[in-house]
């Protein structure tokens, strides 16, 4: 075991002695070393739960041999940190969740990791820390918040951030904002929608790295505390059997993720963490990899934002699983691949069946034909560019309109809430990519604006940065090369007239190559003021968000 380094021998004597001032016996000692990552706070409300999922972790752990050992990592809450300074922490984050759970794991010689989470940017943190450590792990997320109800509908945070724009446009009142707002979130768990924390829940167990139900039962449900002690004691059967994040998270796992995140209509934000999941583990996953898939893979869930469903719907029409049961008898995934149950994909999908057509689509009469992103390229992004298609208006998959320039989110979002938009624009917020910001924050704020006034079926927004998951319209994000690097995004002006054709797959500036040149020489960078050690290191080091916002090696 790893954990004899620090455990066997007269001259580990110092070390259990240590171990024993913690309570710890002889025989506890000996077992294998579990490392339980716990990143509970009573900050996030998809963590705030966390210590009982940990608990129900432990106690398995304990029962079938193994020796829990707990510790934490942070986390940020995305709708907490949105449309201020916070956000541009959000997406480094990963990265240092990462690095943490790698300090913690060799400097006391685990021998396997159960990564308990939740939200945005602690999954790929988590699943990016077991690759790179490549010892037995197996994730469990805390759970999806159950969607609020309002008037006999469902609702979920999607709808408090529109209503912003709503109150903004005199549409409702004070009151009628603080009634959504008291009743748009009513339990823990990660937000109700198909937005980011879930759709990466999804993901894990779409790879093989979860067991089959992480992604979609709810939060407050017991089912979830019974995952939560299979997951700890099927880590123990990893130990046994040797089975490595390096033997499950394989170039086909990754494709078939891709397929499972096209048919549900997932976050953009997926462009970004998977192939940087894909980096960690050695394997090549681009943009052009997502295109290919999102041209093959129907889209048969319409999950909010783009549509009315909810992650507790998904869980009663059966699942992820169900989804990839649909997307198997289709010959659209590969059944072949290990999963951390110690079993195939084909294996853990038999008998799985859909309980519900509607929000499970069968394959032959989807929601939409193709996939729930697409990668956009022209003169303006030439490395790629995202966007979430499954939730634009039809109005909105072409359109032609001036471009409003801003190089910041708060520019943005003044104007918009100002009223200073108008129909047919197409807001261009700039520096805000991974070293621009720095740190690529999410436009949740302006776009739920934008939509809160009826202007999403109207207006376009393209960014340097990302979006939230529960953001929609004609919302394109990720434009690579970014500003800050001297893409074209950077030489863009006031009035010059954007293209956007989604079906064609283009976003271009209608503005000469000659043009772009010369505009080109008079460029001068721009950096924006970061009063922030972290974040000025951070800037050194990320790539291009094509790349999925990575450290260089």
């Amino acid at each position: 075991m790893r954990s004899d380094r620090a455990k066997k021998g007269p001259e580990r004597a110092p070390h259990r002695s240590l171990l024993k001032a913690s309570g710890y016996t002889d025989w506890e000692i000996s077992r294998p070393w579990v490392g339980v990552v716990n990143p509970y706070n009573a900050i996030i409300p998809g963590h705030v739960h966390l210590n009982r999922i940990t608990e129900a972790v432990k106690s398995a752990v304990y029962a079938f041999g193994g020796f829990p050992l707990e510790f934490p990592v942070i986390g940020v809450c995305d709708g907490i940190a949105m449309n201020h300074e916070g956000m541009k922490y959000s997406l480094p984050s990963r990265e240092l969740i990462m690095d943490s759970i790698e300090v913690m794991t060799k400097a006391h010689a685990l021998d396997a990791l159960v990564l308990v989470t939740n939200c945005d940017k602690i999954i790929p943190g988590m699943a990016m820390a077991a690759l790179s450590l490549n010892i037995p792990a197996v994730m469990i997320s805390g759970g999806p918040m159950l969607a609020g109800v309002s008037a006999g509908k469902d609702v979920d945070l999607s709808n408090i951030f529109e209503a912003v724009g709503k109150r903004a446009a005199n549409l409702i009142t004070d009151d009628d904002l603080k009634a959504i707002e008291d009743i748009t979130c009513p339990t823990c768990g990660s937000c109700a929608g198909m937005f980011t924390a879930n759709t990466m829940n999804c993901m894990i167990e779409a790879l093989g790295f979860a067991l089959p139900g992480n992604g979609t039962i709810p939060a407050v449900y017991s089912a979830r505390d019974r995952l939560a002690k299979e997951a700890g004691r099927h880590i123990m059967m990893l130990v046994e059997k040797n089975i490595r994040p390096s033997d499950i998270l394989t170039e086909k796992a990754f494709l078939n993720a891709v397929a499972v995140d096209m048919a549900l209509g997932g976050s953009t934000n997926t462009a970004l963490h998977l192939p940087a999941l894909a980096h960690a583990a050695g394997v090549s996953l681009t943009l052009d990899d997502f295109e290919e898939i999102s041209r093959k893979i129907p889209h048969i869930c319409s999950m909010s934002p783009g549509g009315s469903h909810h992650i507790q719907d998904l869980y009663a029409a059966g699942g992820v699983q169900a989804v990839m049961a649909r997307l198997l008898d289709g010959g659209l995934i590969d059944g072949s691949v290990l999963t951390v149950t110690g079993a195939s994909v084909k294996e853990n999908l038999a008998g799985v069946t859909v309980k519900d057509s509607n929000v499970i689509r069968p394959i032959e009469n989807p929601y939409h034909a193709q996939g729930g992103l697409a990668i956009l390229k022209g003169n303006i992004a030439p490395e790629g560019s995202v966007v979430k298609q499954s939730a634009v208006d039809p109005e909105m998959l072409k359109h032609s309109g001036p471009a409003r320039v801003f190089d910041s989110e708060e520019a943005a979002s003044e104007a918009i809430l100002a009223r200073k938009i108008n129909h047919g624009d197409v807001v261009v917020i700039r520096y805000e990519g991974p070293k621009g910001g720095p740190g690529m924050r999410e436009m949740l704020g302006p776009t739920s604006a934008l939509a809160g006034m009826g202007m999403d079926k109207t207006v376009a927004l393209i960014t340097d940065g990302r979006f939230s998951g529960a953001s929609r319209g004609a919302s394109i994000g990720h434009v690579s090369p970014e500003a800050a690097a001297g893409g074209v995004i950077a030489l863009v002006k006031e009035g010059d007239t954007v293209e956007i054709d989604i079906p064609a797959r283009r976003l271009s500036l209608a503005v000469s190559d000659e043009e772009l040149e010369r505009r080109r020489k008079e460029w001068k960078p721009f950096e924006s003021d970061v009063d922030s050690m972290f974040l000025r290191r951070y800037r050194t080091f990320v790539t291009s968000g094509s790349m999925g916002a990575v450290f260089r090696k």
